[in-house]
């Protein structure tokens, strides 16, 4: 098992298991001497999939793999679905107020 440093995973290409390239990984979160998450530069085309978001902090626990490249769990990502309800929500209580 090759260990790799946290400096060296910054700048690393970020990919989902299903292959889309997402960004780059800026920084690590700390927490209590443990990585607790990633924050990553979200790309262009990726950017729709977050709600025009320009970066997104990944749990450590959807990382897949670190080597080469950096790979996550699509799981990570909101979905379509979601972003839609909540915009439902927002709009009803909107109407609400």
């Amino acid at each position: 098992m090759r260990v790799k440093r946290v400096t060296d995973v910054i700048g690393s290409k970020v990919y989902t298991d299903a292959g889309d390239y997402f960004g780059e990984v800026e920084e690590a979160n700390l927490r209590e001497n443990k990585i607790d998450g990633w924050r990553i530069k979200v790309s262009g085309s990726a950017t729709s999939l977050i709600g025009g978001a320009r970066g997104v902090i990944i749990p450590h626990s959807f990382v897949r793999a670190v080597n080469d490249i950096f790979l996550i769990n699509g799981s990570a990502l909101p979905s379509q679905d979601t972003e839609s309800s909540m915009r439902e929500d927002i709009s009803e209580d909107i109407e609400q107020l």
